[in-house]
């Protein structure tokens, strides 16, 4: 399955290298088994939105590697791919940016024709094939409804594709250049967050040539950091409930609410999807997945 990464730094800028590059189980590590496409969304100081996508893996993509280690924000998204919606393209490589947000999905949501009927005009905004650009629309859609709440506009649309659309699996990350919003949903794919407001020490990692790693502003900055699994051996990841809406404020506190109290109304099992589809919903962490019968 695609993997997610986000990082809050709150109102500082830090490098997210060590994340991306060199951890044990870096982003570029994960795409060996998510190939399709490597994105990297960030903002520039005057806080506009900075994606660069390729529908590469991560790595063997150099651009990947060259921003990675070049790119300062106060928050981050980026996602490798396992393409099941879409072709293999740079419109259906995530992230996704929308009225100055960035956006990344991962799961299976099914009954697109009835998405795209309900988006009605937003549908325009929408350029590539994927289910995930398609949620991104209706979330950014009822956030304007909700006058700018993004928490509101989140839960607005996911309840109402949970109410409507057969759903595998709806984990999502959403950045602005304050804040960061992540959904676990339901549980059939992990999100872990990784709390180091209180960090006492640097990250130090071995990169892959063998060479000691370490990231030397976060530890002077805290950060909170959510990402598909466990990224190395810290204990203080765990593991998101299911339906419960986090909210990284640019001050790094972290609101937690329950937004999604039930199982989708039409939930799907792996048996429920095309071979090819399930077989890129299987790869995981553990080499197991939470199937629910």
């Amino acid at each position: 399955m695609c993997r997610l990464f986000g990082l809050s730094a709150g109102s500082h800028r830090a490098s997210a290298t060590v994340w991306l590059l060199h951890a044990p189980d870096s982003l570029r590590r994960q795409s060996h088994a998510n190939p399709d496409g490597t994105g990297l969304g960030t903002f520039d100081a005057d806080g506009s939105p900075v994606v660069e996508r390729q529908p590469l893996a991560a790595y063997e993509d150099a651009a990947f590697a060259r921003e990675a280690r070049r790119r300062e924000s106060t928050t981050f998204v980026a996602h490798v791919r396992r393409a099941t919606t879409g072709g293999i393209s740079e419109e259906n490589t995530q992230p996704f940016t929308l009225d100055g947000r960035i956006f990344a999905h991962n799961g299976v949501i099914e009954g697109l024709p009835d998405l795209e009927r309900h988006l009605g005009a937003d549908l325009r905004r929408v350029r590539g094939e994927t289910d995930s650009e398609r949620v991104f629309a209706l979330v950014t859609a009822e956030i304007a409804r909700a006058g700018g709440d993004v928490g509101a506009g989140i839960t607005s649309a996911t309840a109402w594709i949970a109410d409507r659309l057969p759903v595998f699996a709806l984990n999502i990350l959403l950045s602005t250049p304050t804040d960061l919003w992540a959904l676990r949903y339901p549980d059939t794919h992990e999100l872990w967050l990784l709390d180091r407001r209180d960090a006492d020490g640097p990250l130090h990692h071995r990169s892959a040539a063998g060479t000691a790693v370490h990231s030397a502003d976060l530890a002077q900055i805290p950060s909170i950091v959510v990402a598909s699994e466990p990224m190395d051996g810290d204990d203080g990841w765990r593991l998101l409930p299911s339906g419960v809406l986090v909210h990284v404020t640019g001050a790094l506190d972290i609101e937690e609410r329950l937004v999604l109290a039930h199982p989708p109304r039409h939930l799907l099992t792996l048996a429920d999807l095309a071979p090819a589809v399930a077989a890129s919903q299987r790869l995981s962490r553990s080499g197991a997945i939470h199937d629910p019968e």
